[in-house]
């Protein structure tokens, strides 16, 4: 079985089984826009991450960044200062919306494509850098989406994602609220492989980083958050809250839930 089956079966095996689904008062797979707005705008100024300085360091003065999936410009904006125009494309016109919002804020050029990749790829332009941040493991098809990315960058492309996979820390609430194991995969491993199977040699950087002071003014928010991913209504929440534990914290002024730190990793490859 080559690297990029073996990635699709195990992302696929993360599916919600439809009985849970369809229980579900809201969509699991739905992320407020607050949260993507302070991520952008607390990006901007943070200390450079690898990710920011292997995207730097290939993007001339002035040159196109092209973010696949970006959310409100996290991977992108703190490029600001070099970059000319910011292209950001992704499926939620809300989310495009927040990323224009901040970018102008910011006072960068940016222009965005609405919709999935790869099928919006012959409409987006080719850009000096392209930039792809957390991303991965919502793509079962991975083979025609990094084909996509590669294609459209003249100098590198710059992917971030998890060192597991991002809900692997919710495994225990599955267990204990709908007695359902989850997955241990893939991981950040499995998606090097898949990359060198296709003939691509990644720079690999990983660091290990403190949970992100970004999140949600209130704490009942960063529960409810969890409750949504969880398909369990709101009368849950105090139950989650207690399982949650100290994985419920203030960090920044705002609240999120999660492990203490998060494995990153940084991978590169130059066309």
């Amino acid at each position: 079985m080559s690297a990029a089956d073996r990635w699709c079966d195990q992302l696929r095996a993360w599916a919600i089984p439809e009985a849970i689904l369809a229980g579900a008062p809201e969509s699991p797979y739905v992320f407020p826009t607050e949260l993507f707005r302070e991520r952008g705008r607390r990006s901007a100024s943070a200390p450079a991450t690898p990710t920011i300085l292997r995207a730097r360091e290939a993007l001339r003065d002035r040159g196109a960044v092209l973010d696949v999936g970006v959310g409100g410009g996290s991977t992108s904006l703190p490029l600001a200062g070099r970059a000319g125009v910011v292209v950001g494309v992704d499926t939620s016109a809300s989310i495009l919306a927040v990323f224009e919002e901040t970018a102008r804020d910011l006072g960068v050029r940016a222009e965005t494509v609405q919709g999935a990749w790869p099928d919006v790829a012959a409409e987006t332009p080719a850009c000096d850098v392209v930039v792809c941040g957390h991303v991965l493991y919502n793509v079962q098809d991975v083979v025609p989406f990094v084909r996509a990315l590669d294609a459209h960058a003249r100098t590198r492309v710059v992917v971030e994602l998890t060192g597991e996979h991002p809900w692997a820390w919710m495994n225990d609430l599955w267990v204990r609220f709908h007695g359902l194991e989850r997955p241990a995969g893939p991981t950040a491993e499995d998606a090097r492989e898949v990359l060198r199977q296709l003939g691509l040699d990644p720079g690999w950087v990983e660091r290990i980083e403190e949970r992100h002071a970004s999140g949600f003014k209130r704490r009942e928010h960063a529960v409810a958050l969890i409750r949504r991913r969880l398909c369990l209504p709101a009368e849950a929440d105090a139950d989650i809250e207690a399982a949650l534990g100290d994985r419920v914290e203030r960090r920044g002024g705002l609240w999120s839930a999660g492990p203490p730190s998060t494995r990153l990793v940084t991978m590169w490859w130059d066309v």
